[in-house]
């Protein structure tokens, strides 16, 4: 019995140990992932400081130029407790999310489609090839005489850029499914829809999350490049009217403010790629460094 306490007393050693060691290992990565941002906000503000110390006369020193770190955190602030920050984000984002989840869809069916049925392929690939490397913000004008100056306009240009990543990573990694798998599924009496649903889907899903992946932050760039383009609320928009009426301080802002929505946004899809894909050997610690 002594013997076993002693043993059971050893495991919850070892487990708190091991428990201890992985929570000091995520907060010494979150430490070297925050201090690169740490130390160019320390430059900045010593540059400031040194700026006012030995009265220095270059252009680029002036604070309208380059404003102090705390005046633009005191910016951010004030857009938050005003409410025009949620609501700038919140329209961006709505604008952004709406147009990925629609591009989502359709490039996916379209891949799938495309990958399948030679026909189809033989119509798209051309059109693809040409459409992929062209910068769709040229589209806009035509957006905005068909659609107008709202929201329906730059959703639509968002849908139209995001489709093509999610489009051609599907068609990718349909068309990369191994043929001696689907044969032998086939042989096994498998149909079309199981081939599909059961082993089409589930081997393209990793690539097609890295399409999303890309298209997700191509969504966001999209919306704040025609929010600057056409004005009105959002990030994009205030950011612009910032620099129309000459206010330094709320064109750092909006950088910073669009720096901080793109970096949770990215985050947040690497987070739940990684919760997807917890079945697939991505997912696995590396056992090496």
């Amino acid at each position: 019995m002594a013997r076993m306490t002693t043993t059971a007393g050893t495991l919850v050693g070892l487990g708190e140990e091991s428990q201890f060691t992985r929570w000091a290992e995520l907060g010494r990565r979150a430490l070297l992932s925050v201090f690169p941002v740490v130390l160019v906000l320390v430059i900045w503000d010593q540059a400031t400081c040194l700026r006012a110390s030995v009265c220095l006369d270059h252009p680029f020193t002036t604070p309208f130029l380059l404003p102090n770190p705390v005046t633009i955190a005191d910016r951010i602030w004030g857009d938050v407790t005003s409410g025009d920050l949620v609501l700038n984000v919140g329209l961006t984002l709505y604008r952004a999310f709406f147009g990925f989840a629609v591009a989502s869809v359709a490039g996916v069916a379209l891949g799938i489609l495309i990958a399948r049925n030679n026909w189809v392929h033989w119509f798209f690939d051309p059109i693809i090839s040409v459409g992929f490397p062209m910068p769709k913000i040229a589209f806009l004008p035509i957006f905005m005489l068909w659609f107008g100056l709202y929201d329906t306009s730059k959703i639509a240009l968002i849908i139209f850029d995001a489709t093509f990543p999610v489009l051609t990573a599907t068609i990718a990694a349909a068309q990369g499914v191994d043929r001696y798998t689907l044969w032998s599924a086939r042989m096994l009496g498998a149909s079309e829809r199981q081939l599909l649903w059961e082993i089409i889907v589930p081997a393209s899903f990793p690539t097609v999350m890295t399409g999303l992946q890309i298209a997700l932050p191509i969504s966001l760039i999209i919306a704040i490049v025609t929010e600057m383009i056409m004005g009105g609320p959002g990030l994009g928009g205030s950011m612009i009217a910032a620099s129309r009426f000459a206010d330094s301080p709320g064109v750092f802002a909006g950088i910073i403010e669009i720096a901080i929505a793109g970096f949770c946004v990215v985050k947040g899809m690497a987070i739940l790629r990684k919760r997807l894909l917890i079945w697939h050997p991505e997912a696995e610690e590396p056992t090496t460094v």
